[in-house]
């Protein structure tokens, strides 16, 4: 039996923008919206959704780079919002996060040594040697060399920089590692390099992985687990296999029907997609105003993520049966 290392439980992060400096009308965009979801032990959870679907806000929750509305996230079954100083200083040993952007995520002004050695300079962890040892040791994990380690960001690659990425998320000896969309920005042979490099490092280092990406070839490759976002919401969870082969909620077929393949004798059903994201304040499914399977019930009761079966679960009232 799978072993739960991060708990997620009716958690919401809400914003509240004003309508500009003569209008005093506010309103509330709730970029993640009540969501529960489980994270295993040496799994590799894949996080999909569109562009603002609230993906990148769910990890600066789990990295507690902000603090929900509601709701909690227990790790190793302690709430990691009650933590104090120390004890939120060691839950960031042991979570860290892998960033889009490999050009703004690195300090010009630092040699990749510099950059790599510095969790474990803040964590006060050995000496002024053994850093630097431990930094040069996980670069040459991640296929830098020793004469590269003065070099500054600027005379590196993308698929370097992120490599140099990987390595400072990676010299703490984490257990849980978020990735957030960490080869978007690269070319698609360096991003074939880099998933290639995060699959052998997540077995070398018994890692536990959340991958975020809107691309659903990329989770397709990495993900053991897939969660389906839309609007701040988990519309459907299930295995990678059950994912692509029996998608059940129509937002999942929308995105599948949307990536490209390189067969041309695949036939491929393309869904009708119509229609705006449903409004903040309407009734009903998030879905609905884009759904062509829509029914009287989708514009009354907004569904929840229900069990599906063993181990698939959905939102949506049509589940299975569309």
């Amino acid at each position: 039996m799978l072993k739960t290392f991060i708990e997620i439980r009716e958690l919401t992060k809400n914003y509240t923008l004003s309508s500009g400096l003569f209008n005093p009308q506010k309103r509330i965009i709730y970029a993640v919206n009540n969501i529960d979801l489980q994270v295993f032990k040496g799994e590799t959870l894949g996080l999909v959704g569109e562009s603002g679907c609230g993906k990148s806000t769910l990890a600066r929750l789990i990295t507690r780079l902000e603090k929900p509305s509601s709701g909690y996230i227990t790790f190793k079954d302690e709430n990691i919002f009650s933590y104090d100083k120390e004890e939120l200083k060691a839950y960031r040993r042991n979570v860290q996060i892998i960033f889009q952007d490999p050009y703004s995520s690195l300090n010009p002004r630092k040699s990749a040594l510099s950059i790599i050695k510095e969790p474990l300079t803040i964590h006060r962890m050995g000496d002024k040697k053994t850093r630097s040892e431990a930094a040069l040791g996980i670069m040459a994990k991640v296929g830098l060399s020793k004469e590269q380690a003065n070099r500054y960001s600027h005379e590196f690659s993308g698929g370097q920089r992120q490599r140099i990425g990987i390595a400072r998320a990676l010299v703490l000896n984490p257990e849980l590692v978020i990735a957030d969309e960490p080869v978007s920005s690269l070319d698609v042979s360096i991003q074939a390099q880099i998933l290639n490099l995060l699959k052998d490092l997540k077995d070398d280092y018994n890692l536990t992985y959340l991958f975020i990406s809107h691309d659903l070839n990329v989770i397709r490759y990495i993900s053991d687990r897939v969660a389906v976002m839309y609007l701040g919401k988990i519309v459907e969870l299930a295995l990678n296999s059950d994912i692509y082969n029996r998608p059940l909620h129509p937002y999942t077929r929308m995105l599948l029907s949307a990536v490209p393949s390189c067969d041309p004798q695949k036939k491929k059903r393309m869904m009708n997609i119509k229609g705006e994201a449903r409004a903040e304040n309407e009734e009903g499914c998030a879905f609905q105003t884009r759904c062509s399977y829509k029914t009287e019930i989708c514009a009354k009761i907004e569904p929840q993520l229900e069990k599906f079966d063993e181990q698939s679960f959905c939102a949506c009232h049509l589940a299975g049966s569309i």
